[in-house]
């Protein structure tokens, strides 16, 4: 990530954006300390779109419609060594 201090990045925003859109976010500080982030829209919408829960991928999943037998070990108990 660049980073750039606050001071170039006001100087030089349009090449900042320009680079955020080609090489990703961009990182600004204040007296050396990270302060901002600037993302894409393409990357902020990423970031904050829903993601799908796990269950939900699994049921939506190809594998579902396959016949798949699970076998239980019967077993009750194993031995231990102590």
């Amino acid at each position: 990530m660049h980073q750039w201090a606050l001071q170039d990045a006001k100087a030089k925003f349009s090449e900042m954006v320009r680079e955020a859109q080609a090489d990703g976010p961009q990182e600004i500080t204040l007296r050396g300390e990270p302060v901002a982030v600037v993302l894409s829209s393409e990357e902020y919408r990423r970031l904050i779109s829903p993601r799908k829960r796990f269950v939900d991928l699994i049921r939506t999943s190809p594998l579902m419609e396959a016949d798949i037998q699970f076998e239980r070990e019967q077993t009750p108990t194993r031995e231990l060594e102590l």
